[in-house]
């Protein structure tokens, strides 16, 4: 077979059958993750879709993302582990063994955190809010406003795989980038942990805030206010 030839049929190679490689895994380690697509849509809520987006949305990363779709929704992502900061992953290749994949994220810079803090100053009622993306059209715009928001650039992304691809994003580590949309969908949480953020602190401040506010207000004698003699004449004591 030529160099042509051989190079073009790996090139074609399809990523063998998941199922039995998740069999075979779970018997060794019961607690693999594998990540499982419904139908052929890649991401439901919206730290979801805003982490897919903000891949999607930068030109290094537009080209070459979508290498891994279909490895993600034929579910050749065999494990997934999101922990501060880093992500651990087995792919299912043409290889008999999977892949191995690192994915590591730079910490939110310090600046950048206490922007967004400050900016969600009393726009935040509770955590359950913000996990299901249930607030304000300005905080959104600001979570993922790029370079400042609370998703990482491309030059905070450093990735490993141990296949024999050259390329800079190989389709294992795209997949890879694709499933951790996809565990948020499961649990959104996910994300303030990869990114090695305290959400209390988040919804801390905007209830300080509110309470702040609301001592300040309290020794005000409004319209609202009913008097000693009102409470009398109300009641009919």
């Amino acid at each position: 077979m030529s160099y042509h030839n051989y190079y073009s049929y790996k090139k074609k190679a399809k990523p063998k059958d998941p199922v039995a490689q998740i069999q075979k895994l779970r018997k060794k380690n019961p607690d693999i993750q594998p990540v499982i697509i419904e139908g052929r849509k890649l991401a439901r809520s919206w730290w979801a879709i805003s982490w897919n987006k903000n891949l999607e949305g930068y030109a290094d990363y537009s080209n070459r993302i979508s290498r891994g779709r279909s490895y993600v929704i034929g579910g050749a992502v065999l494990d997934l582990a999101i922990s501060p900061g880093v992500v651990s992953a087995l792919v299912q290749g043409s290889r008999a063994a999977p892949y191995k994949i690192t994915v590591q994220i730079d910490p939110l810079s310090k600046n950048n955190w206490d922007v967004i803090t400050q900016k969600c100053s009393r726009r935040l009622a509770n955590i359950e809010e913000l996990v299901s993306g249930q607030f304000p059209l300005e905080l959104m715009e600001l979570f993922t406003e790029r370079g400042m928001g609370l998703f990482p650039t491309p030059k905070e992304i450093h990735f490993s795989c141990s296949c024999p691809d050259w390329a800079s994003m190989c389709k294992h580590v795209a997949a890879v980038l694709y499933g951790i949309g996809a565990r948020f969908d499961q649990e959104p949480t996910l994300f303030f942990v990869l990114r090695d953020i305290d959400v209390s602190e988040l919804i801390k401040k905007s209830v300080d805030e509110k309470m702040t506010n609301l001592l300040k207000n309290a020794d005000s004698v409004t319209d609202r206010t009913i008097t000693g003699i009102n409470t009398y004449d109300l009641f009919g004591v």
